[in-house]
């Protein structure tokens, strides 16, 4: 496997980390409570903690990137151009690594930034594919 496809599968693995920890806080599932609402089909859940919401937003933002890298990735893959792409890559992964316990610790600014250099990794994936 190329670098570039470790890189996709430690973003997937580190999206359903997000989507599963957005549930656990969201739904305060170490709580009798919670744990009911999380096996349950979520039709009337309680309002959200101030974590829990925020855990919630951080799970559906990595999914939303997730939406955005794979397809570069891929195409870079597909393409044979994997080496030029791996830096934007790995800016974006270890970008996104960042971002959870920031957004989950509710840093404003400092989460906005480092979305900023997730983005930006992006963004070198891009050039480099373009160009």
């Amino acid at each position: 496997m190329t670098p570039l496809l470790s890189i996709v599968v430690y973003t997937t693995l580190l999206t359903f980390l997000a989507i599963m920890l957005g549930a656990f806080l969201r739904n305060r599932e170490w709580t009798p409570e919670g744990l009911k609402a999380g096996l349950s089909n979520r039709d009337d859940l309680p309002e959200a903690t101030p974590l829990g919401g925020r855990a919630e937003r951080a799970a559906n933002n990595t999914i939303e990137a997730l939406v955005l890298f794979v397809p570069l990735a891929l195409t870079a893959q597909v393409a044979g151009s994997a080496d030029t792409v791996t830096l934007g890559a790995t800016v974006f992964f270890w970008a996104r690594v960042v971002y959870l316990p920031v957004y989950l610790v509710g840093i404003p600014v400092v989460r906005s930034l480092v979305w900023g250099v997730g983005v930006a990794g992006l963004a070198m994936m891009v050039m480099a594919l373009l160009g």
